[in-house]
């Protein structure tokens, strides 16, 4: 981790453009962001420092731009203020975010927590206006608001935030995650094999038990080896349930990030419910079927080469029931998978 100790203004040093982001969370948000650097680094000589929640605290060091990652456990943190006030963790944040004056402080959220953070550290704070952010009361936090257009897909959003206030064009290529595989770990796992990623927060998202498993048949019957990951204790009795049916199917131990995505990169494919590991696929490139059912892929989907959205009837809420993603078939995901592979 490196440390930049109070220095100068660009104005008065050479050397490269120190940018602070703050995007805490969640998953897909924080690697919605990684485009927006590769776009700002291919346009000058930029490095990048990044306020990010403790949970997916490994994920901006996988691009070669982020110097500096400095979590923060606003989640934890607010469950619990007098015990972190006591403990020394808010103070240890604060200390950390103080080090650097940076030329640009740009938060990516547009959220009032975020917009808060920008107050800590040194430098002109730039973020979306009231009319473009998702709390328009955070633009009241920056010296710098920035119009936005909203109806756009949210990695389009922040490349377009990161373009104005860094002062460049965004280029006409597609989103580049550059995600540095070498910061990722060996993967434990080699062969072909599929990955079902079936965890997710709302009750409307999830994809039923029972379709899982017989998706987890058809694969198995066709010589497929099928890798589970889980999360929590209910993800992972879902989990044995599904790899239940067939020694070719292997339940993963608890997996960091990392090793995580060092898995995902080398599966033949990936089939999903709307969850952040899903935009972790897409910024890996691999090739994935993401099940929607009350979200719209066109806005917050998966975004990249080899992606597949699949859309039930769209549903009103997260807690709403769930009976329309019964309408996503095995038959119908088993089809698009093996037109992914066959491709």
């Amino acid at each position: 981790m490196n440390s930049c100790n109070q220095q100068p203004s660009r104005t008065d040093r050479a050397g490269p453009l120190r940018v602070l982001i703050i995007k805490t969370s969640s998953l897909g948000d924080v690697i919605h962001t990684l485009p927006a650097l590769s776009d700002a680094v291919s346009r000058q000589e930029i490095r990048f420092d990044w306020v990010v929640e403790e949970s997916f605290a490994e994920v901006p060091g996988w691009h070669r731009s982020v110097d500096r990652v400095i979590p923060v456990a606003l989640r934890r943190w607010r469950k619990t203020p007098l015990q972190t006030w006591r403990s020394g963790e808010w103070q240890a944040f604060k200390q950390a975010l103080g080090q650097c004056r940076y030329d640009r402080i740009i938060d990516a959220q547009g959220l009032l927590k975020s917009a808060w953070l920008t107050r800590y550290a040194q430098g002109p704070s730039y973020g979306l206006d009231k009319h473009s952010a998702r709390e328009p009361l955070a633009s009241r936090f920056y010296n710098h608001p920035i119009s936005v257009a909203r109806e756009q897909h949210a990695v389009e959003r922040v490349r377009q935030l990161l373009a104005a206030a860094l002062e460049y064009e965004v280029p006409q290529h597609p989103a580049d995650y550059q995600i540095d595989r070498s910061r990722l770990p060996d993967n434990p796992y080699e062969g072909n094999y599929l990955v079902f990623l079936h965890g997710t927060t709302w009750p409307t998202k999830h994809w039923p038990e029972a379709y899982w498993r017989e998706l987890a048949l058809r694969a198995c019957e066709a010589g497929l080896r099928v890798l589970i990951p889980w999360g929590n204790t209910t993800e992972k009795q879902r989990a044995d349930n599904i790899a239940g049916i067939s020694d070719q199917i292997s339940v993963l131990p608890r997996l960091n990030l990392s090793t995580l995505a060092a898995i995902l990169a080398q599966a033949q494919a990936v089939v999903s419910v709307d969850t952040g590991l899903a935009h972790l696929c897409a910024a890996l490139d691999t090739p994935n079927i993401t099940l929607y059912g009350p979200t719209q892929p066109k806005l917050v989907g998966t975004y990249g080469r080899h992606q597949i959205h699949l859309q039930a009837e769209q549903q009103p809420g997260p807690d709403a029931d769930n009976g329309a993603m019964a309408k996503l078939t095995p038959e119908r995901v088993w089809w698009q998978l093996t037109e992914r592979l066959q491709a």
